[in-house]
């Protein structure tokens, strides 16, 4: 029930971002989530987008060293604690988490939370049997 991430590895220099999101405009692949950490040489960008397979066409015709990442993906409430609540989870279950990010869906008064994890099954399983909803690549495509 993995989401899928893409992780772009951008230069550090003036106008290597733009460059990405303009290929990705230019192709009809719409940013969903993003993501961007950066060191003195270069950044990781992880996005997650409408069309993966187009997305990772585009990029590789472009000559971007990037790699798909199976998430985690989540359904938080919009209401203080719920967060920390589906951390709460993992913790208890003993999932180390690395790394997350979050996204406001348009309709509905929640977030979507992307998770990366140690154990992307135990995670989903841990989360829904507490409640939780995940999120698919089809859910992040009907926004």
């Amino acid at each position: 029930m993995a989401i899928q991430q893409l992780t772009v590895f951008v230069e550090n220099k003036p106008g290597a971002l733009v460059g990405i999101t303009d290929t990705l405009a230019a192709h009809e692949i719409n940013i969903r989530a993003l993501s961007i950490a950066e060191t003195e040489d270069f950044g990781i960008l992880r996005l997650i987008v409408n069309d993966n397979e187009a997305a990772c066409k585009t990029l590789e015709a472009e000559g971007y060293l990037f790699k798909m990442t199976d998430m985690v993906g989540v359904k938080i409430g919009d209401a203080p604690g719920k967060l920390s609540k589906a951390l709460a989870v993992l913790g208890g279950e003993g999932i180390n988490l690395e790394y997350l990010y979050a996204f406001m869906t348009r309709t509905e008064k929640h977030a979507y939370v992307v998770l990366r994890v140690q154990d992307n099954a135990k995670a989903e399983a841990a989360l829904e049997a507490a409640g939780f909803h995940l999120i698919t690549d089809a859910d992040v495509k009907k926004l």
